[in-house]
């Protein structure tokens, strides 16, 4: 894999009359992924008469928190609203990692081997379920699927290298309880 797509963001309401738009930023890092001259990949919304498959980010700004844009190929508020809705993805190199060393691309935690602290085996990373909080999907070993907090006092140790996560289990979280393992029996 040398490339992937990663979503960075919606594109909102117009702002203004020069095809300025609002972005829903879906992304840690806004400044890195929209710096002027990137190229962003698009999926207009279903229906939409909106045909661009690549936006150019020609100026950003924040104003009241909120990421302003200016592509190349929105000259008018017309085109700006037909882009409304719009998914903006970012190609990427596949060994790219965040500036942040405490931080992740979904991608590089889907397959590690989630263990606990005392080396047992739970399962595999699946997935992740962002939201208020970021939520790593493990499939057990029985094949159900566990939802743990990606914070650190649950998730102490990510291994890239080593290709596992190690989680504080608690009964309940990745391991069932012992009463629902005694009715299983």
């Amino acid at each position: 894999m040398e490339s992937i797509e990663v979503v960075v963001g919606r594109i909102g309401k117009p702002h203004g009359l020069r095809g300025e738009v609002t972005v829903d930023v879906r992304t840690d890092e806004p400044e890195r992924r929209y710096a002027v001259g990137a190229v962003l990949q698009v999926e207009a919304p279903r229906g939409s008469a909106f045909t661009a498959r690549t936006l150019t980010v020609s100026r950003i700004r924040w104003h009241q928190g909120v990421l302003l844009a200016s592509f190349a190929e929105l000259p008018d508020r017309t085109a700006a609203e037909l882009a409304r809705g719009a998914v903006l993805r970012a190609v990427v190199p596949a060994d790219e990692t965040p500036e942040d060393p405490e931080e992740f691309y979904d991608h590089q935690l889907v397959g590690l081997a989630a263990y606990d602290v005392a080396g047992t085996h739970l399962g595999e990373v699946v997935g992740l379920t962002h939201g208020a909080q970021d939520l790593l999907r493990i499939r057990t070993l029985d094949r159900r699927e566990a939802l743990v907090p990606f914070v650190s006092a649950l998730v102490p140790e990510v291994d890239l290298a080593g290709g596992r996560v190690v989680i504080a289990d608690r009964p309940g979280l990745v391991s069932p309880f012992p009463d629902e393992e005694a009715d299983d029996e």
